[in-house]
């Protein structure tokens, strides 16, 4: 699909003292974020990705609240949702052990020519300070905020829920994108499926907010779930017929899904089913998947507009 180019942000009031920032179009790199607000301090639920994106976010904080953001949580580890980390200043930063860890692995953002150069601004590498393995418990005044690890690698390996219980709201990060393709490389289709299915289509929210897209309710799960099935069905075929990934993406009809936001990622996807999947000889190699996307893209650096 064809990008038109992002709007203004948006802030929408999803629960009680809870707001997420919608940051349209949702495409690579420009991610949701959103906060919670108490008497005396704000929990931020991720960053964005460039430092006048971030700013702009505080900024949007400042409107609704003088308390000062004391604490930030990352719910994976990708740029788009930590680059901005370091513009908070002195927060604790809360992210899963596997989330820190990935965080100084990636290092700083850099133009290498897979997108659109863009224009980071100053930041500079910050990792969670406060990590943990399972699942802790936050508090907003009074109020509960608990931070969970899925058990599994699904988008990433670090992939962390912020579920709100008295309001109602679960913040899911890039667990679920809505309109635009849910993008799996650096996790695995088949791990997404089990914890969309068995980890956060239990949890009785009022509201989600996916990691790119506009808030909506469980339904979203299903749409998800139903594409990821469909990767994982165009793969077997694949392995089974001997085409590499990246033939058998410029081979698949997308269907309905043709429509959403980077339809390209159908290249990374289909290389992690092949890894789920275990087709043989089949390693993945990150570096060379995104160079499969910029091939399947006409060789063009995929739009980017952070």
């Amino acid at each position: 699909m064809k990008h038109s180019g992002p709007g203004p942000a948006e802030l929408v009031e999803v629960g009680d003292d809870v707001f997420a920032y919608i940051q349209p179009d949702g495409s690579w790199y420009i991610n949701n974020t959103g906060f919670v607000t108490g008497r005396a301090s704000v929990i931020s639920v991720d960053a964005c990705s460039t430092e006048r994106r971030t700013r702009a976010y505080l900024d949007r904080i400042a409107s609704v609240t003088s308390a000062p953001v004391t604490t930030l949580v990352n719910t994976h580890h990708h740029g788009d949702h930590t680059y901005g980390n370091s513009v908070f200043g002195a927060v604790t930063i809360v992210g899963h052990e596997n989330c820190r860890t990935e965080v100084i692995a990636a290092g700083p953002p850099a133009n290498r020519g897979i997108w659109e150069p863009v224009e980071w601004g100053e930041v500079t590498l910050a990792p969670p300070t406060l990590t943990f393995s399972d699942r802790l418990r936050l508090w907003s005044d009074d109020r509960p905020v608990d931070v969970s690890y899925v058990g599994q690698a699904a988008h990433t390996t670090n992939d962390s829920l912020v579920w709100l219980p008295e309001q109602g709201v679960l913040f899911c990060g890039d667990l679920l994108f809505n309109g635009g393709t849910p993008f799996l490389l650096m996790g695995s289709v088949r791990g997404a499926i089990d914890v969309l299915t068995t980890v956060v289509a239990p949890i009785p929210a009022t509201v989600i907010v996916p990691g790119h897209g506009r808030p909506c309710d469980g339904s979203l799960i299903g749409v998800v779930t139903g594409y990821l099935n469909f990767v994982l069905a165009a793969a077997r075929q694949g392995i089974d017929a001997g085409l590499s990934p990246l033939e058998l993406a410029r081979e698949t009809d997308l269907g309905s899904y043709a429509g959403w936001l980077d339809s390209e990622r159908i290249v990374g996807n289909l290389h992690r089913a092949y890894a789920d999947l275990g087709a043989p000889g089949h390693r993945v190699d990150i570096q060379a998947v995104l160079q499969d996307m910029v091939a399947y893209n006409d060789g063009k650096p995929l739009s980017c507009y952070a």
